[in-house]
């Protein structure tokens, strides 16, 4: 069974997979928050038979709840509300610093050339971290 990690922002959430051996996280693609985010990350869920999930928790720096933490604290009630499948958190900070220095470092599959497609990679690409120390905390 896979476990599934979630980088929840304002505009997207990133998503994550691992392998079914539970074992090494692998970015998966963003969708777009809205009304319809939980649903579609559930059909996800669904699909890929996933056995839990991990929400990334945005501490600040000090290791404090900050304005984003509410707001993800929100979409992970949200989200336990739809499902049976259970649901983790796990400290986020500095996810989306590593996700990008990542980025640099590997190149592009292509040159898109589009914003939004770079802000979906970086989005997946910090629930990838996010899973893989969950995976390897384990």
């Amino acid at each position: 069974m896979r476990i599934m990690a979630l980088d929840v922002g304002d505009k997207r959430v990133g998503i994550a997979l691992s392998d079914p051996t539970g074992m090494l996280a692998t970015p998966f693609g963003a969708v777009n928050r809205g009304e319809s985010a939980i649903s579609e990350i559930l059909r996800l869920a669904e699909r890929e038979g996933v056995c839990e999930i991990v929400v990334g928790m945005p501490y600040t720096l000090a290791g404090e709840r900050g304005a984003q933490a509410a707001k993800t604290s929100s979409f992970v009630r949200e989200l336990r509300g739809e499902t049976d499948i259970p649901i983790a958190t796990s400290d986020e900070r500095l996810s989306t610093a590593q996700a990008t220095r990542l980025l640099r470092e590997t190149p592009p599959p292509s040159k898109r050339g589009r914003r939004a497609n770079d802000r979906a990679r970086v989005d997946a690409s910090a629930a990838a971290v996010i899973l893989q120390g969950h995976l390897d905390g384990r």
